[in-house]
Formats: structure tokens, sequence, C-alpha cells
């Protein structure tokens, strides 16, 4: 059922036959942002009543190194502004980690500006492999015209976007999977990562599932006992996903985690205690989706 501490992962990983982990939605950011989402989260309970301590609040050359231990071959290191200006820098940012660290994969992010369409052809070009959009943290409207352009290009580029659209853990503005449905309705090609399964919108994650070809759900904080408190599954979960088992992928949300990276893998291999999903589903989750996504 799962590993039960950190130090199980790497051989309960090999037990399935896999030589490792593939992470498509974890964290890397400038040292002062990642200060101030460590503050955000600090503050969290004020506004939601439940608190959120930091699992792996650690510096970056240890976070890389627990990754390793993990056994994590790959990830994508997933940033996002929550300004006009902040994209393009963060991009170079993201190409540098990557260059520096073998296990992150070429990543970039997004924002409604007149340079959005420039920035993103140009991450494309310099060999992005995932971007993130946290409609969120960035208080926007992805509906917005001036990110028409870039949805199109990731869509014809057949690149992932790992998009925040839910109203999970705080509702935003312009968060709603009716909202970034709309997006999908306009681009169908796009190759969309519902960040958290669309948290709590699990319903209408599955429908766009269903609808869109190249929508995945991402199993980002899902299923675990800290959100099962908050924002439960439903009761047909495993069922439902039997049918979309090639569109599951694994992310972890680490660093910033309330518990330990083990416990998102638990509960997974719950999910593929169903008969109808077994190891199977547990490899393509781990690895071989993922890794078909990141093209790595």
């Amino acid at each position: 059922m799962g590993p039960e501490r950190d130090e199980d992962i790497r051989d309960w990983v090999r037990g399935l036959g896999l030589d490792g982990l593939v992470d498509l939605h974890l964290h890397f950011l400038p040292e002062r942002m990642l200060v101030k989402v460590w503050a955000y989260f600090d503050r969290i309970g004020e506004r939601t009543g439940y608190d959120w301590p930091i699992q792996y609040r650690v510096t970056e050359d240890e976070r890389v190194a627990l990754l390793e231990s993990f056994g994590v071959l790959r990830y994508a290191p997933l940033a996002y502004p929550h300004k006009p200006g902040m994209a393009e820098w963060l991009n170079g940012w993201l190409r540098e980690f990557a260059e520096r660290v073998p296990a992150a994969v070429p990543t970039a992010t997004l924002y409604p500006e007149p340079s959005a369409a420039t920035y993103v052809a140009e991450a494309l070009q310099a060999g992005a492999r995932c971007f993130k959009a946290h409609v969120q943290v960035g208080a926007y409207d992805p509906r917005d015209e001036l990110l028409d352009p870039a949805w199109g290009a990731l869509a014809d580029a057949g690149v992932p976007v790992v998009v925040h659209a839910g109203h999970g853990p705080e509702p935003g503005p312009h968060t709603g999977l009716d909202v970034f449905g709309e997006v999908l309705a306009r681009h169908p090609r796009l190759t969309a990562v519902l960040a958290h399964a669309g948290m709590p919108e699990y319903d209408e994650a599955l429908a766009l599932v269903e609808r869109y070809p190249r929508v995945h759900l991402d199993t980002t904080m899902v299923g675990v006992p800290f959100t099962e408190k908050l924002m439960p599954l439903p009761p047909d979960w495993t069922s439902r996903l039997a049918d979309i088992a090639d569109r599951i992928v694994l992310g972890t949300d680490f660093p910033n985690i309330p518990y330990s990276y083990a416990t998102q893998l638990r509960a997974v291999a719950g999910w593929a205690a169903d008969d109808r999903l077994g190891d199977d589903f547990l490899r393509a989750v781990l690895h071989d989706t993922p890794a078909k996504l990141l093209n790595v």
C-alpha cells in the first residue's frame, strides 16, 4: 500500500519494476520568492482555520538531494508570477536551474500581458518542456485575449501546461473549472494538466478529461489525509479513474507540503488497490505517463 517513510520510497519503487519516479508538479523558486511563499502558508490558518506546516523547509541543495534520495529521476520545477513583468524573468531563472540540476527539465510560465506571446514562443524555442499557469496566485482570467496566442502556441507544440484553476486551497477571482473550460473550448488540442485534479471540483475535472483527449489530472495533494479532511474525493473516484488511467500523472507540490513525500505515494498506491487499476496503473502514474508528457 505504498512506502511508510521517505526512506522506504526507493526500494518500494524498485519493487514495482521502475528505475525511479517522474514528478510533473513540484516547485523550485528564486530564494526571495520561496521565502514569501512559505510565509503565505505560515499564515494560511488565519484565513482558513487549518495550519500548513512546510515539511521540507531546507536549502535548495538539500531539496535537490532529498529528491535524489527518493529516487525521483526527473521532475518539472514549476514557478509562477503574480504580476506583470515577472514571467519572463522567472523563465530565465528556470532555464538556468535546469542547466545546473540534471534531474530538472526546462520549464516556463506565463501571465496575461502584451509580451506573453513573445516570451512563450522564446521559451518553447529554448526547449521548455512544461509550463505552469497559476490562476489563483496570479489572480488573472485565463480567458484574457492576451493569453490566446500563448495557449495556441502551447497547443500546437504539444507541450503540457500545469494549470491551477480549481478553487483550492482558497478561491481566487477567476478560479473555477468552468472558467478554464472556456479556454479548452477555444483550444481543444491544449495538453493541459489540471493541478490537484481540479480540487475541490473533482467531478468537473473528470468531465474535462472525458471531453478533451489531451487533458490530464495530476495527483498533487489528492487523496492524502490532510486534504481528505477538507476536500474529500468522491466515493466513486477509483472506478472513474479506470477509464482514464493513462491520463493521471504524479505531482506532489514538494517542498511546500504539510506531510511527507511518501504520504502522497501511499495515497496513489491506495487507488491502485482497486482491481480495475493495479500495478500497471501505478507504473503509468509514477513514471510512464509523466515521462511521456515531459519527453524524457
